[in-house]
C-alpha cells in the first residue's frame, strides 16, 4: 500500500508562510489526498484536499483563503502552501490518502485510511 512522508513544517512568526509537502511512494487513480492537523487536546481537522485529478479541492473554513492545496504528479507530492499564517494554525500536520473511490466526506479523518507521519508547525505572536 501506500507511504507518504511529509516535510516542511517548522517554526514562523505570525503573518508568515511555509509550503508543506506530502511525497507517496506511488500514485493512485480516483483517490483523495488530504490535509489534516492536530493541536494538543483538540480532535485531528481535516483543512484541505484535492482528487487524484486534481479537478476538485476543498477547504476547511478556518483556512480558506490563506492556504492554497496542489499537486505535482511529476513527482508524487502534494503541497499544501501556508500564509498568512496565524497562532492558532500550531499544530501537527499530517498528509493522508484515502482508498479508490471512496464516497465520504472529503475533509473527514475517518475517510482516510493511509497516513504520513506527521510534521509540526509552530506560529508565535
Amino acid at each position: 500500500h501506500v507511504q507518504l512522508v511529509e516535510s516542511g513544517g517548522g517554526s514562523v512568526q505570525a503573518g508568515g508562510s511555509l509550503r508543506l509537502s506530502c511525497t507517496a511512494s506511488l500514485y493512485s487513480y480516483n483517490t483523495y489526498t488530504g490535509w489534516f492537523r492536530q493541536a494538543p487536546g483538540k480532535e485531528r481537522e481535516g483543512i484541505a484536499s484535492i482528487s487524484s485529478n486534481n479537478i476538485n479541492t476543498y477547504y476547511s473554513d478556518s483556512v480558506k483563503g490563506r492556504f492554497t492545496i496542489f499537486r505535482d504528479r511529476a513527482v508524487n507530492t502534494v503541497y499544501l502552501q501556508m500564509n498568512s499564517l496565524k497562532p492558532e494554525d500550531t499544530a501537527m500536520y499530517y498528509c493522508a490518502r484515502t482508498r479508490p473511490y471512496s464516497t465520504g466526506a472529503p475533509l473527514s479523518p475517518n475517510e482516510y485510511t493511509y497516513w504520513g507521519q506527521g510534521t509540526q508547525v509552530s506560529v508565535s505572536s
